[in-house]
């Protein structure tokens, strides 16, 4: 009699990876993580992506500022030696790897965590500091030497060569899929060597695609046909040891299927550029001459669980620390004087408006 073969299903429970496999997380309800490559979004995720998942991120097409997500993205699973598909409008998508950041030094990172220690230290209250190491979820270097779960990286310095020597990376071109029949066989070929197994994960894969809907491709104006693929590929993903990122531009799609592939995503983020000089935001946020762009959280995947997630915020800053690695971090408004409408920090006084007194305290 033929041994019957286990079904598996997003709701199924995978035993916990071992804590062998560089790049993997345990998470509730049997949830395994993927780290995304940046750690302030890995904590605000609660812990990164989720395996077997497909994350959207809707670009901006006044600024890339969504190519930081993805060359972190992208970095993070060569690190941890994870095979990698990418796949770009250009016709040349090899000469992308090049320009994938590097991680920091060690040295550089405690510098990094020394400095953001005191800032805690002055934002949070002594008598809350408990409370917050409590709940904290470590994202330190492990001791024994391997790499750890989510890096640190250098935008400015390029990865060196060895993390992509003898690598597993395929690159493809989307110019070459006129009615995306080959990128679906090399996905699908791609995801067939990191099948699911309950108890079995020795692996985990990323696809990064870039620029889906871009004009350049033949298949731009092919709504159904990009439907359907992007239906296939989740379904792969799914049943995979694997994450797919897809950033498009909804800008240059039509308002109803934008819609339609947010519906389709299990984690959906966006990014937008901030105008240079933008005198309104500058005096509503604090911060303003350090951000590069604000990032939006708009769906994050429910794996193995129907319990919603709930943010504390939806919004945050993308900021560079010390001109090289990205930082998130929730939008805090100034305090505005309420009759005046100027904030609290142009003024040189404690009065209500230049009209009245100094308040009595």
């Amino acid at each position: 009699m033929a041994a019957t073969k286990t079904r598996t299903s997003s709701f199924s429970r995978s035993a916990a990876p071992s804590s062998s496999i560089p790049g993997l997380k345990n998470g509730p309800n049997g949830t395994i993580f993927v780290s995304s490559g940046i750690p302030d979004l890995d904590k605000i995720l609660g812990g990164g992506f989720s395996l077997g998942s497909l994350v959207m991120v809707m670009e901006d097409t006044e600024a890339p500022h969504h190519m930081l997500l993805l060359r972190n993205f992208m970095s993070q699973g060569l690190v941890h030696n994870h095979p990698l598909l990418y796949a770009s409008p250009s016709r040349d998508p090899r000469a992308f790897l090049g320009t994938l950041p590097t991680p920091v030094s060690s040295k550089d990172d405690k510098s990094r965590d020394r400095n953001t220690e005191q800032e805690k230290d002055l934002r949070i209250a002594w008598q809350y500091k408990k409370y917050f190491g409590e709940h904290q979820q470590n994202f330190e270097y492990q001791r024994d030497g391997k790499p750890e779960y989510c890096s640190d990286f250098d935008l400015r310095k390029p990865l060196e060569r060895h993390f992509l020597s003898g690598q597993c990376i395929d690159c493809i071109s989307l110019q070459d899929s006129p009615n995306l029949a080959t990128l679906r066989d090399r996905c699908s070929t791609f995801l067939a060597q990191l099948p699911r197994r309950d108890g079995n994960i020795t692996c985990a894969g990323r696809i990064a695609i870039q620029s889906f809907c871009a004009p350049q491709c033949e298949y731009s104006n092919m709504d159904w046909d990009m439907l359907s693929f992007i239906r296939s590929m989740k379904g792969m993903v799914r049943s995979s040891n694997a994450v797919a990122v897809l950033t498009f531009p909804p800008s240059l799609v039509s308002s109803s299927f934008s819609k339609r592939l947010q519906h389709l995503a299990d984690t959906l983020l966006s990014v937008r550029a901030i105008p240079d000089e933008d005198k309104e935001l500058a005096k509503l946020l604090t911060g303003y001459q350090d951000m590069v762009g604000l990032l939006n959280l708009h769906k994050v995947a429910r794996i193995n669980t129907q319990v919603p997630v709930i943010l504390e915020a939806t919004t945050f800053s993308i900021k560079l620390q010390k001109r090289r690695s990205l930082v998130l971090e929730c939008l805090n408004q100034a305090p505005v004087d309420g009759s005046s409408g100027t904030s609290y920090a142009t003024t040189g006084s404690c009065s209500r408006s230049s009209k009245t007194g100094t308040l009595d305290f």
